[in-house]
C-alpha cells in the first residue's frame, strides 16, 4: 500500500479484519482507525481504494446498504455477498446491524494504540458483551 495516507493504511487495515458473516459501519470502522466522525471518508477510502477488501461487509449504522455512485460495486451485488456469508440482508437492502455487527474484543481494540479516550468511547459502544 504505497503511498497511503496513515488513516486509509487504518481504514483498510480494519476491514480487512472483518470475519465472515459479520459487518461494521462506516463510523465504526473511522473510530477504530482513530478518526471519529470520519465515517464519509471511510466510504472515499473503499470507493477509491485498489486493495483486496471484504468491502460488503460495511454498512451505514442504520443497518442498511448505502452504495452509491458509479463504482464496480452496486446494493445487489453486496446484499448476494453478504447473504451468501449468512447476513440476513431484507428487499429493502436492510438487515439487523445488531445481530450482525463485528465487535472487536477488547484486548485488539487496546493494541490500536489510539487514545484513551478512544478507547474508552469503543469499548463502551462497540465492544463484546461478557459471556454469561
Amino acid at each position: 500500500m504505497e503511498d497511503a495516507s496513515p488513516f486509509k493504511q487504518r481504514v483498510v487495515e480494519i476491514i480487512r479484519r472483518i470475519p465472515q458473516g459479520l459487518v461494521a459501519s462506516y463510523g465504526q470502522i473511522a473510530l477504530y482507525a482513530g478518526f471519529p466522525r470520519a465515517a464519509r471518508e471511510v466510504g472515499s477510502v473503499l470507493k477509491r481504494t485498489k486493495e483486496d477488501l471484504p468491502w460488503w461487509r460495511v454498512v451505514n449504522n442504520t443497518g442498511r446498504i448505502s452504495i452509491e455512485g458509479n463504482w464496480e460495486a452496486d446494493k445487489p451485488l453486496q446484499s448476494k455477498l453478504l447473504r451468501a456469508e449468512g447476513v440476513e440482508v431484507r428487499e429493502d437492502f436492510s438487515l439487523d446491524i445488531e445481530k450482525h455487527r463485528w465487535r472487536m474484543p477488547e484486548r485488539e481494540i487496546r493494541m490500536l494504540q489510539l487514545p484513551e479516550e478512544y478507547i474508552t468511547k469503543i469499548i463502551t459502544k462497540y465492544s463484546q458483551l461478557p459471556l454469561i
